[in-house]
Protein backbone atom coordinates (compact mmCIF):
# COMPACT_ATOMS: atom_id res chain seq x y z
CA UNK A 1 0.00 0.00 0.00
CA UNK A 2 1.19 3.54 -1.22
CA UNK A 3 1.64 6.05 2.19
CA UNK A 4 1.49 9.77 2.07
CA UNK A 5 4.95 10.17 1.57
CA UNK A 6 5.70 7.93 -1.31
CA UNK A 7 3.26 10.24 -3.35
CA UNK A 8 5.49 13.67 -2.50
CA UNK A 9 9.24 11.85 -3.14
CA UNK A 10 9.60 12.34 -6.60
CA UNK A 11 8.88 15.87 -6.60
CA UNK A 12 11.09 16.10 -3.93
CA UNK A 13 13.94 14.53 -5.45
CA UNK A 14 13.12 17.57 -8.42
CA UNK A 15 13.40 19.73 -5.96
CA UNK A 16 16.83 18.74 -5.24
CA UNK A 17 18.02 18.37 -8.33
CA UNK A 18 16.89 21.98 -9.08
CA UNK A 19 18.51 23.31 -5.87
CA UNK A 20 21.83 21.28 -6.75
CA UNK A 21 21.34 23.10 -10.41
CA UNK A 22 20.77 26.16 -8.87
CA UNK A 23 23.65 26.32 -6.51
CA UNK A 24 25.97 25.32 -9.23
CA UNK A 25 25.21 28.24 -11.68
CA UNK A 26 25.51 30.57 -8.95
CA UNK A 27 28.92 29.49 -7.70
CA UNK A 28 30.07 29.07 -10.92
CA UNK A 29 29.06 33.03 -11.47
CA UNK A 30 30.70 33.84 -8.06
CA UNK A 31 33.46 31.98 -8.62
CA UNK A 32 34.16 33.75 -12.08
CA UNK A 33 34.01 36.86 -10.92
CA UNK A 34 35.38 36.55 -7.18
CA UNK A 35 37.49 33.77 -7.24
CA UNK A 36 37.22 30.23 -5.17
CA UNK A 37 37.15 32.45 -2.19
CA UNK A 38 33.86 33.90 -2.51
CA UNK A 39 31.41 33.92 0.50
CA UNK A 40 29.16 30.79 0.41
CA UNK A 41 26.33 33.38 1.49
CA UNK A 42 26.81 35.38 -1.26
CA UNK A 43 26.80 32.20 -3.83
CA UNK A 44 23.60 30.99 -2.00
CA UNK A 45 21.60 34.25 -1.54
CA UNK A 46 22.50 34.14 -5.57
CA UNK A 47 20.69 31.10 -5.82
CA UNK A 48 17.91 31.74 -3.55
CA UNK A 49 18.63 28.92 -1.34
CA UNK A 50 19.32 29.20 2.19
CA UNK A 51 23.02 28.04 3.47
CA UNK A 52 21.74 25.22 5.24
CA UNK A 53 20.95 23.56 2.01
CA UNK A 54 24.03 24.56 0.11
CA UNK A 55 25.76 22.57 2.91
CA UNK A 56 23.41 19.69 2.61
CA UNK A 57 24.56 19.24 -0.83
CA UNK A 58 27.89 20.93 -0.56
CA UNK A 59 29.46 20.51 2.89
CA UNK A 60 32.74 21.62 2.11
CA UNK A 61 33.83 24.28 -0.25
CA UNK A 62 36.20 21.89 -2.59
CA UNK A 63 33.11 19.70 -2.86
CA UNK A 64 31.30 22.61 -4.30
CA UNK A 65 34.37 23.57 -6.57
CA UNK A 66 34.76 19.87 -7.73
CA UNK A 67 30.80 19.85 -8.68
CA UNK A 68 31.41 23.42 -10.67
CA UNK A 69 34.43 22.71 -12.49
CA UNK A 70 34.79 19.30 -13.09
CA UNK A 71 33.55 19.00 -16.68
CA UNK A 72 35.68 22.00 -17.40
CA UNK A 73 38.60 19.96 -16.01
CA UNK A 74 38.09 17.06 -17.88
CA UNK A 75 37.58 19.11 -20.70
CA UNK A 76 41.09 20.26 -19.99
CA UNK A 77 42.68 17.06 -19.98
CA UNK A 78 41.14 16.24 -23.16
CA UNK A 79 43.04 19.11 -24.76
CA UNK A 80 46.20 17.49 -23.00
CA UNK A 81 45.52 14.42 -24.87
CA UNK A 82 45.47 16.14 -28.24
CA UNK A 83 48.25 17.99 -27.76
CA UNK A 84 50.35 14.64 -27.00
CA UNK A 85 49.30 13.22 -30.38
CA UNK A 86 50.88 15.91 -32.27
CA UNK A 87 54.04 15.02 -34.36
CA UNK A 88 56.06 18.18 -33.62
CA UNK A 89 56.44 18.23 -30.07
CA UNK A 90 56.65 22.55 -30.04
CA UNK A 91 53.36 22.87 -31.62
CA UNK A 92 51.76 20.42 -29.36
CA UNK A 93 53.41 22.27 -26.24
CA UNK A 94 52.31 26.12 -27.56
CA UNK A 95 48.83 24.98 -28.32
CA UNK A 96 48.02 23.21 -25.37
CA UNK A 97 49.34 25.88 -23.16
CA UNK A 98 47.86 29.06 -25.34
CA UNK A 99 44.27 27.03 -24.94
CA UNK A 100 45.11 26.67 -20.95
CA UNK A 101 46.10 30.04 -20.43
CA UNK A 102 42.83 31.36 -22.49
CA UNK A 103 40.45 29.68 -20.00
CA UNK A 104 43.11 31.35 -16.99
CA UNK A 105 42.05 34.82 -18.87
CA UNK A 106 38.18 33.77 -18.87
CA UNK A 107 37.23 32.41 -15.82
CA UNK A 108 38.71 34.02 -12.31
CA UNK A 109 37.53 30.81 -10.47
CA UNK A 110 39.98 28.32 -13.07
CA UNK A 111 42.79 30.83 -12.63
CA UNK A 112 42.64 30.29 -8.90
CA UNK A 113 42.04 26.38 -9.18
CA UNK A 114 44.77 25.69 -12.16
CA UNK A 115 47.23 28.25 -10.45
CA UNK A 116 46.84 27.27 -6.69
CA UNK A 117 46.86 24.02 -4.47
CA UNK A 118 43.01 23.34 -3.10
CA UNK A 119 42.72 20.20 -1.37
CA UNK A 120 39.74 17.83 -1.35
CA UNK A 121 39.42 18.43 -5.58
CA UNK A 122 39.25 15.17 -6.55
CA UNK A 123 39.20 16.47 -10.27
CA UNK A 124 41.44 19.13 -9.86
CA UNK A 125 44.29 16.69 -8.56
CA UNK A 126 43.51 14.44 -11.82
CA UNK A 127 44.48 17.66 -13.99
CA UNK A 128 47.32 18.56 -12.27
CA UNK A 129 49.05 14.84 -12.58
CA UNK A 130 47.91 14.77 -16.65
CA UNK A 131 49.14 18.27 -17.57
CA UNK A 132 52.37 17.67 -15.35
CA UNK A 133 52.26 14.38 -17.72
CA UNK A 134 51.49 16.23 -21.03
CA UNK A 135 54.25 18.44 -20.24
CA UNK A 136 56.99 16.05 -19.63
CA UNK A 137 56.25 14.04 -22.31
CA UNK A 138 56.14 17.09 -24.93
CA UNK A 139 59.32 18.32 -23.40
CA UNK A 140 61.11 15.08 -23.36
CA UNK A 141 59.96 14.69 -27.29
CA UNK A 142 60.91 18.72 -28.09
CA UNK A 143 64.26 16.97 -26.75
CA UNK A 144 64.50 14.73 -28.80
CA UNK A 145 63.33 16.73 -31.82
CA UNK A 146 66.10 19.58 -31.25
CA UNK A 147 63.42 22.26 -30.46
CA UNK A 148 63.27 22.60 -26.61
CA UNK A 149 66.90 23.21 -24.87
CA UNK A 150 67.55 20.26 -23.33
CA UNK A 151 68.44 21.19 -19.62
CA UNK A 152 64.64 22.77 -18.97
CA UNK A 153 62.32 20.27 -16.71
CA UNK A 154 58.86 19.59 -16.33
CA UNK A 155 59.14 21.41 -12.60
CA UNK A 156 60.73 24.51 -13.83
CA UNK A 157 57.97 24.94 -16.82
CA UNK A 158 55.05 24.40 -14.43
CA UNK A 159 55.92 26.69 -11.32
CA UNK A 160 56.60 29.80 -14.59
CA UNK A 161 53.51 29.11 -15.81
CA UNK A 162 51.75 28.97 -12.58
CA UNK A 163 53.62 32.22 -11.54
CA UNK A 164 52.30 33.51 -14.94
CA UNK A 165 49.25 32.46 -14.41
CA UNK A 166 48.45 34.27 -11.05
CA UNK A 167 49.17 37.47 -13.15
CA UNK A 168 46.05 37.01 -15.80
CA UNK A 169 43.58 38.30 -14.09
CA UNK A 170 45.27 42.08 -13.38
CA UNK A 171 46.83 41.54 -16.78
CA UNK A 172 43.01 41.21 -18.45
CA UNK A 173 41.71 44.34 -16.57
CA UNK A 174 45.26 46.36 -17.37
CA UNK A 175 44.61 45.72 -21.38
CA UNK A 176 42.30 43.27 -21.48
CA UNK A 177 42.08 39.93 -22.66
CA UNK A 178 44.57 39.02 -24.90
CA UNK A 179 47.49 40.43 -22.60
CA UNK A 180 48.18 37.00 -21.70
CA UNK A 181 50.46 36.15 -24.98
CA UNK A 182 52.96 38.15 -24.81
CA UNK A 183 54.97 37.45 -21.95
CA UNK A 184 53.64 33.85 -22.53
CA UNK A 185 55.22 33.54 -26.13
CA UNK A 186 58.27 35.18 -24.02
CA UNK A 187 58.35 32.46 -21.62
CA UNK A 188 58.09 30.25 -23.77
CA UNK A 189 60.82 31.63 -26.51
CA UNK A 190 63.32 30.65 -23.29
CA UNK A 191 62.49 26.81 -23.81
CA UNK A 192 63.33 26.79 -27.23
CA UNK A 193 67.05 25.00 -27.87
CA UNK A 194 67.29 28.09 -30.62
CA UNK A 195 66.01 31.54 -29.50
CA UNK A 196 63.56 32.27 -32.06
CA UNK A 197 63.78 36.02 -33.97
CA UNK A 198 60.19 36.16 -35.16
CA UNK A 199 58.56 39.31 -33.81
CA UNK A 200 56.09 39.44 -30.67
CA UNK A 201 52.59 39.44 -32.34
CA UNK A 202 50.90 41.03 -29.56
CA UNK A 203 51.27 44.30 -28.40
CA UNK A 204 53.66 45.48 -25.04
CA UNK A 205 51.91 47.46 -22.10
CA UNK A 206 52.29 50.99 -22.30
CA UNK A 207 53.40 52.28 -18.71
CA UNK A 208 50.10 52.81 -17.27
CA UNK A 209 48.54 49.68 -18.14
CA UNK A 210 51.75 48.03 -16.50
CA UNK A 211 50.97 50.40 -13.21
CA UNK A 212 47.17 49.16 -13.30
CA UNK A 213 48.54 45.49 -14.11
CA UNK A 214 50.68 45.72 -10.55
CA UNK A 215 47.95 47.74 -9.20
CA UNK A 216 45.90 44.50 -9.76
CA UNK A 217 48.39 42.10 -8.21
CA UNK A 218 48.42 43.63 -5.09
CA UNK A 219 44.60 43.66 -4.77
CA UNK A 220 44.74 39.97 -6.00
CA UNK A 221 46.89 39.05 -2.67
Amino acid sequence: MTGPNDATAPARRRDARRNRELLIEAAHAAFTEQGLHAPIDVIARRAGIGNATLYRHFPTRAALVDAVFRDLLTDTMSVGEQARTVDDAWAGLTGYLGTVFAGLAADRGTNDLMTTHLDGVESLQAVHAHNRRTVELLLSRGRDQGTIRADVTPEDVLFTLAALGRTVPALTAAAGPDAWRRPLALLLDGLRAVPTTTELDSPALTATQLNTALQGLGSQS
